[in-house]
């Protein structure tokens, strides 16, 4: 395995190559699961979070999972109502704020599901001797595929679907992002269920659950990745000018 995980679930990881005649997930081929990934981003494009999770649950099962940066709670959260004890995945880097790990780790204690942790193949210092030290500042996209791209492939190879906290108003990007789509790059049902909300449709959520959300979020961070390559917003700015401040650069990779 190239990424290290927590619980079990890297007992039952297993590659899933989506070619139209492999059914390792759930009886479905790759031609299958688009089929019913595209049908269900129109039948549920005016659905409410929930009931769009709630058909993921149905749907899935034990094969869907949520994604976290642990910005926010608010997916899992949503996502623990429709199927209790669902399966939420954390990307852990090794660059990520002592807060973002905090975040993690009371999740993990007080929310009704099962935080998994995945971990790139290399620790940061053994990146530093293969690469040079600071990679995210030479070749930022390089160090988000070692240390986000590939381990997030790796652990979601015994999934069919999964779950991410996208929203159309984050940015021109993700201005199309349907509630229910085909990832291609991964031949997997991709799930976002908050699509269309806006950051008040977020902060109304919060308060009425009490939902767990990032320190740095009150402290000037709307946007929270890793460490080095996320500063604080001005006044004024975009929500997502702190990350890759100065360079051409507005995404991870995990989601284009």
């Amino acid at each position: 395995m190239t990424a290290a995980q927590t619980g079990t679930e890297a007992a039952r990881e297993r590659p899933v190559h989506g070619g139209q005649a492999d059914r390792a997930l759930g009886g479905h081929t790759a031609a299958e699961l688009r089929a019913l990934a595209e049908q269900a981003g129109r039948d549920l494009e005016e659905s409410t979070p929930l009931e769009i999770l709630r058909w993921a649950a149905d749907t899935f099962g034990k094969r869907f999972c949520v994604t976290s940066s642990m910005e926010d709670a608010v997916v899992a959260h949503l996502a623990s109502r429709a199927m209790p004890g669902v399966d939420v995945v954390f990307l852990d880097t090794g660059y990520h704020f002592p807060e973002t790990i905090g975040t993690r780790d009371a999740v993990a204690e007080v929310m009704d599901v099962n935080v998994i942790t995945l971990t790139p193949r290399q620790t940061v210092a053994e990146q530093d001797a293969e690469h040079g030290p600071k990679l995210h500042d030479r070749d930022p996209d390089l160090c988000c595929a070692l240390r986000k791209v590939k381990p997030l492939e790796q652990g979601l190879s015994s999934y069919a679907a999964w779950a991410t906290g996208l929203r159309r108003d984050e940015s021109p990007t993700r201005a199309n992002t349907p509630v229910v789509g085909w990832d291609e790059k991964r031949q997997k049902v991709k799930v976002s269920p908050i699509a269309r909300w806006t950051q008040d449709d977020v902060d109304a959520y919060v308060a009425e659950h009490g939902v767990i959300t990032n320190l740095l979020l009150m402290n000037g961070y709307p946007s929270i990745g890793c460490a080095p390559c996320t500063r604080r917003v001005a006044e004024g700015e975009d929500a997502r000018a702190g990350r890759w401040a100065g360079r051409n650069k507005t995404e991870c990779g995990l989601h284009g």
